[in-house]
């Protein structure tokens, strides 16, 4: 009997340290810290503060209720993902004054949130995305496989990740790959380098009509706007000041104005008289049309928000469907390499 309970005894023993535990042990130092608090949030919100000791270093422990990825933050610009599952012991290695790109988590679980850090350091390489969108097919394919080889890269170089962590990881390259030939193919017949759509016969502020062939020998950079909206306003200085500068250049400024009813008084007249009244105050240069209820332009460049520039070379051809505004320097950029 005797043997019998120590036998028991052992076995419970064994049992009891294999047993996971239901909390998640988190620890670390913040080189250069000057925040007092760790906060641990999930997507219904805060879970945990923990706090920082005066030299960096804190430790505590905390309960998820399942596996996911946390956000960790000591203050609202300085924030990082981190993945908690219970029966993890995490610690984290890093500095204050590069937050994030600067982690190295070690312990049980740790690659989950190196693979996060290391997952959002590739994606801030990507870069703008309409910039990728404006490639031609060739190059746009080459980079966006390359995006993918990538990602697909990182996720294999961690070897001890969560299922669950995996399974999301793919999802969400999957999601990105998806929206980008998605938003490829949209763009259609407004690439670069094909025919670009025509306007025909609208109305000018100085009489008659024009159309987009009417301005067939010269680059013709357009400006789709509205009185009523305000990015658009803003914008009309830094214009003045281009079609002042490019004055006797091979290029055209052509603004459209899509003022219509609902915002004009109710009528297509009032539309028109509040255009042609903007035009007259600001004293508004360059070629001022009035698109009236003609939407074929704007439908076939897919225009969702105004302003919105495009640039067309002197064969009607497409440029840059969503060029460069007039405050931005890079518009001029591509004027000079154009040779305007």
């Amino acid at each position: 009997m005797k043997h019998f309970s120590i036998l028991l005894l052992t076995i419970l023993m064994a049992t009891s340290c294999t047993k996971e535990k239901d909390f998640v042990t988190l620890s670390g130092k913040l080189e250069n810290n000057k925040d007092s608090l760790i906060t641990i949030a999930g997507q219904k919100g805060p879970i945990k503060t923990i706090k920082i000791n005066e030299d960096g270093t804190f430790k505590d422990t905390l309960k998820v209720d399942k596996a996911d990825i946390f956000t960790l933050q000591t203050s609202q610009y300085k924030r990082a993902p981190i993945y908690l599952k219970n029966g993890y012991d995490l610690q984290l290695e890093g500095d204050a004054n590069n937050f994030m790109n600067s982690f190295q988590f070690s312990g049980n679980g740790a690659d989950n949130s190196n693979f996060l850090v290391a997952q959002i350091g590739e994606s801030q390489k990507i870069g703008n995305p309409a910039l990728i969108l404006k490639l031609s097919e060739e190059n746009f394919k080459e980079k966006v496989n390359s995006i993918e080889s990538s990602f697909d890269s990182i996720l294999s170089s961690y070897k001890d990740l969560d299922t669950a962590l995996v399974s999301k990881a793919n999802k969400q390259t999957d999601l990105m790959v998806t929206y980008f030939k998605t938003e490829f193919d949209k763009l259609g017949a407004v690439r670069k380098g094909n025919p670009s759509p025509k306007f025909e016969n609208y109305v000018d502020i100085k009489g008659g009509t024009k159309s987009l062939d009417s301005f067939k020998g010269k680059y013709v950079y357009i400006d789709v706007w509205a009185t009523w909206c305000g990015p658009c306003l803003q914008q009309i200085p830094f214009l003045k000041e281009l079609e002042k500068e490019y004055t006797g250049k091979n290029i055209e400024f052509v603004s459209i104005s899509t003022d219509e009813p609902r915002r004009s008084g109710g009528t297509w007249e009032a539309a028109e008289k509040k255009w042609r009244t903007m035009v007259k105050d600001r004293n508004l240069k360059g070629v001022q049309l009035w698109s009236g209820e003609d939407y074929s332009f704007q439908q076939s460049y897919q225009i969702t928000g105004i302003p919105r520039f495009i640039l067309v070379d002197p064969n009607g051809n497409i440029v840059d469907a969503n060029a460069p505004r007039p405050s931005q320097p890079s518009l001029k950029e591509l004027f000079t390499e154009l040779g305007i």
